[in-house]
């Protein structure tokens, strides 16, 4: 029986203590850290946590991250970290942390970008933009298998592919600088074709990427794809490619 989605947002928890039990990388400057839980409680796709570090002199930084793992995956969260160089949490979380760490952490926030089961499902993500929809389309796969989906996934060159183990057939892959050789398409920008082949003629489309990536493909699709603002939720990240 398909899994159904709470209506309400889950309540946003107090600061807690989360232990670092796997770190997996995704690509050269992305990793994926699974943190334990003791104060779980189910997310919505699209939801995320904030990650707050403390110094010894008493300085705080905080960022927040997107869940890529599906609400079913009780007791623990993954968050998917995109390493900036001059950022003040990405490089602590890539070269200081390890397995049995602990990070303090709050969530799950955030109640705009979440998908609750609608049908059909069209993702669209531009770099680390595809981490909150791949937490739906996890989802989806796990408990809603019924509800058709589609990805348009836009990546500079084949290296910088995230969760590649996990792009299926509902998965359309862009790369915008350098496509792998024999592939079907030149590198480029997602264009309107790109739109066309992927639209639905119902149901939402959530788009997660740069601001530029975002406009763009939010132009896209509502130009090619047929697609009222209403259709259209919209996620915007720091720099993604």
């Amino acid at each position: 029986m398909a899994e159904s989605l709470p209506t309400a947002l889950p309540r946003v928890g107090p600061w807690q203590w989360a232990r670092v039990e796997a770190v997996r990388e995704e690509n050269p400057h992305v990793k994926t850290l699974r943190l334990g839980l003791d104060r779980w409680v189910p997310h919505l796709p699209g939801q995320h946590y904030v990650v707050r570090l403390t110094a010894e002199d008493g300085y705080t930084a905080s960022r927040s991250y997107s869940v890529g793992s599906p609400p079913d995956d009780a007791g623990a969260v993954e968050l998917t970290v995109d390493r900036l160089p001059e950022g003040e949490v990405s490089p602590y979380l890539h070269d200081e942390l390890r397995v049995g760490d602990e990070l303090e952490v709050r969530g799950p926030v955030g109640g705009h970008f979440v998908w609750r089961g609608e049908a059909p499902l069209l993702l669209a993500a531009g770099g680390s933009g595809v981490v909150p929809v791949m937490a739906m389309l996890r989802h989806r796969r796990r408990s809603r298998p019924d509800v058709p989906a589609r990805l348009l996934f836009s990546v500079r060159s084949p290296e910088e592919l995230i969760y590649a183990d996990e792009l299926g057939a509902e998965t359309t892959v862009v790369y915008s600088r350098r496509a792998p050789a024999g592939a079907d398409r030149p590198a480029g920008r997602i264009t309107a074709a790109d739109v066309e082949a992927v639209a639905f003629e119902t149901g939402p489309a959530y788009i997660c990427g740069s601001s530029g990536f975002v406009e763009a493909a939010a132009r896209l699709l509502a130009d090619a794809g047929g697609y009222s603002p209403q259709r259209i939720l919209l996620e915007r990240y720091g720099p993604t490619g």
